[in-house]
């Protein structure tokens, strides 16, 4: 059993195809398709089961040898890294992902950081929704991901890391900011700005749904799934809006009044994710300290209670 063996069965699991396993591999597919016939030979049975001529899938045996490969292929790149960190030049990976708000206003700093004091570190940073990080942590392709708490499933670890809350947004002038706590009566009087229709991640606030249950009527201006793009046409008197807004998140660039709405949501956490039987690196446990200076020195956030 060679490593090219094991790292090409990986990427074969993962994107369940031959041809997009090669390229991943920059190998061929017929010098893919030999290891993993020395694989089947190794192990005396088979490991895949095609489906058609292009997608296959892995056999109880191959589910074994994937969960194998994996942690063996873990276990190497942080013996590299832990004899690099021995000789004081630590070095290896270390990939993230998280929703490109997170990404946008709150790890830059300390990433930024991470990689001054880690040159020889190289990053790989993953802007995905959450759906996305959750799979990407589960399938060991990343080793930490960022969601909020309420969200992260069951199988994944979750570790508090910002606190957040749901917000309305709501220009400056808005006749809603002389309100401390606006109702929904009172909000569907003005346009709305919400998510697209659609599956809905757990903990995600489906404000649709609760205001159909309310049986109030309302008018949706405009469909977002990007809070950057929903406060910006807030700003411009489009709409009203909701997010979850993390406790350190600078809003005094924008024209926008954040009303907490503490009273129809829980406040939740900003969360850090990641597999439960996965060891961090020296220098993973590095970033998390980082993580952790910055959520102590968070500046209060810009609200009006």
């Amino acid at each position: 059993m060679e490593w090219q063996q094991l790292l090409g069965f990986c990427q074969l699991a993962r994107l369940g195809s031959f041809t997009k396993a090669a390229e991943a591999t920059f190998r061929t597919q017929s010098a893919l398709s030999q290891q993993l016939k020395a694989l089947e030979a190794e192990l005396g049975t088979p490991l895949v089961e095609r489906l058609g001529r292009r997608r296959v899938v892995l056999t109880p045996a191959g589910e074994l040898l994937l969960d194998f490969a994996e942690k063996t292929l873990e276990h190497y790149e942080r013996l590299r890294a832990e004899v690099a960190a021995l000789r004081g030049i630590p070095h290896g990976r270390l990939k993230l992902a998280a929703p490109f708000t997170t990404l946008y206003h709150l790890l830059g700093r300390p990433l930024k950081e991470f990689s001054e004091r880690f040159p020889h570190v190289r990053l790989t940073i993953l802007d995905r929704p959450q759906a996305a990080v959750f799979d990407l942590v589960r399938n060991r392709e990343v080793e930490l991901g960022f969601a909020r708490e309420s969200a992260v499933p069951r199988d994944l670890a979750a570790c508090g890391w910002l606190k957040v809350q749901t917000c309305l947004m709501v220009p400056p002038d808005h006749p809603l900011t002389g309100i401390p706590q606006p109702t929904w009566e009172e909000m569907v009087r003005f346009p709305l700005i919400l998510p697209p229709p659609g599956p809905k991640i757990t903990g995600d606030p489906d404000i649709e749904t609760l205001l159909k249950r309310e049986g109030l009527s309302y008018h949706v201006v405009m469909e977002s799934s990007n809070v950057e793009l929903s406060a910006q046409y807030v700003e411009m008197g489009l709409g009203i809006s909701f997010a979850t807004w993390a406790e350190n998140l600078d809003v005094t660039r924008r024209r926008l009044v954040l009303l907490p709405l503490g009273h129809y949501f829980p406040p939740d956490h900003l969360a850090v994710v990641r597999r439960r039987d996965r060891e961090s690196t020296g220098y993973g446990r590095e970033f998390l300290t980082l993580l952790g200076r910055s959520a102590a020195t968070a500046p209060e956030p810009d609200l009006k209670v």
